[in-house]
């Protein structure tokens, strides 16, 4: 089963996304934010803390193919919390280059797919805002969009949160009210 979480900041998907996740026996949590500065240290303290101590939890701000294939063996539940970021890290190491982004993420479906384990990923839906005011801003939302879109278009279930409110768009491998 591969869920995606989707919604605005602060609309609750990471806690959502924990309720699912704590429903398995042995769940591994990767991040891929990096503690660059004191908000995202603290960020990511508060999101350990609310995590249970017995979920492994992985660092992997650009390598989630990998970290995906060395964690389905031995776990039910692979939660990546996400996309938004892990999408930052690699335009950043592939220096832009969309070759290499898109091969990164052709690696991530893939894996995704291949897994024996449930998967639930969550993601900011960016494109609901302004446009960005730099292309560098328009090309991320774009490049985050594409991505989403991918992954929407192989999970089983996606989930739009507002306000803490999870809307079903597409369950059982079915979009609904459509």
């Amino acid at each position: 089963m591969v869920t995606l979480i989707l919604g605005g900041a602060r609309s609750g998907k990471s806690r959502f996304a924990q309720t699912l996740a704590a429903k398995g026996r042995h769940v591994a949590f990767i991040g891929t934010a990096r503690p660059s500065d004191a908000e995202m240290r603290r960020k990511i303290a508060r999101h350990q803390s609310e995590r249970p101590a017995s979920w492994k939890t992985i660092e992997a701000p650009a390598k989630l193919a990998k970290a995906i294939a060395s964690r389905a063996p031995e776990t039910d539940v692979i939660l990546i919390d996400c996309l938004t970021v892990y999408v930052d890290n690699v335009m950043s190491a592939r220096r832009g280059d969309s070759v290499k982004i898109q091969k990164d993420f052709d690696e991530l479906c893939h894996e995704i797919q291949r897994s024996q384990c449930s998967i639930i990923l969550v993601s900011n839906e960016v494109g609901c805002g302004i446009v960005p005011a730099f292309r560098s801003g328009r090309r991320y939302r774009d490049i985050l969009g594409q991505l989403n879109q991918r992954i929407a278009a192989i999970a089983d279930r996606v989930i739009l949160m507002v306000a803490g409110v999870p809307l079903t768009l597409k369950r059982d491998g079915r979009l609904l009210g459509v």
